[in-house]
């Protein structure tokens, strides 16, 4: 029962594509799985819904029905997978208060890297209430083919007490057609191959528990073994 946000106070980072393709890759591994669309601009829960409608999804924009209904979709559920805003930091910090994990998209640059100590000010916030809840990991988005990680920038994001993900989301066209398509990438045939293997990777990273992991009532009602 885990709660990841997917968070940053700053628009075009790529967070819904982030957050419709983890909540379609745990469910693909068995779990049962909700997404949480928290962005005014309801993309998420839109392309979720076409692309898999097996999925639940709902909007959460208010605060405190944020704080109020998160944890209880907690409760019949495995994971809540939640896309935030890219901006209205309440509603950010609403997110972030109840949230077990925050993946926190950025592009490759040192200028974004840089920008996100403003924009993870109320992550910040939020870890500092909580005795650093919720664990958040930088995953870079946008990556050009040629990228290479500086240790400028390793710099940069250890000084945000920060780590960043090994596997990185290259920019390919093929997620920029991905919700057109009403699907996500490993539904889009041999063209989409590369970003298909991409975005796996990425989440055996970020989630190694969730790999295979199907959880049924009657397997969570046995007893432990000793």
């Amino acid at each position: 029962m885990t709660i990841i946000a997917v968070a940053n106070s700053k628009g075009g980072v790529g967070k819904s594509t982030l957050a419709v393709h983890l909540a379609a890759w745990l469910d693909k591994q068995g779990h049962r799985v909700t997404l949480a669309d928290c962005d005014t601009q309801q993309s998420s829960s839109q392309w979720i819904r076409e692309a898999a409608p097996q999925v639940k999804a709902l909007c959460l924009r208010d605060p405190d029905d944020i704080i109020n209904d998160l944890p209880m979709l907690a409760q019949d559920t495995d994971f809540v997978v939640a896309d935030g805003p890219g901006s209205l930091a309440e509603t950010s910090r609403a997110l972030l208060l109840v949230a077990d994990s925050a993946i926190v998209p950025c592009k490759a640059s040192m200028l974004e890297i840089r920008a996100l100590d403003a924009a993870t000010k109320v992550l910040r916030q939020a870890q500092k209430i909580r005795s650093g809840m919720p664990r958040a990991t930088i995953v870079l988005s946008m990556v050009g083919k040629n990228y290479r990680l500086t240790q400028d920038m390793h710099e940069a994001a250890a000084l945000l007490k920060l780590p960043i993900a090994r596997t990185f989301m290259t920019l390919r066209q093929i997620y920029a057609d991905a919700p057109g398509q009403a699907a996500v990438v490993w539904k889009l045939g041999s063209r989409a191959r590369e970003a298909a293997a991409e975005v796996d990777r990425l989440f055996h990273e970020l989630l190694p528990e969730a790999v295979g992991g199907i959880r049924s009532d009657a397997m969570r009602r046995q007893p432990a073994v000793s």
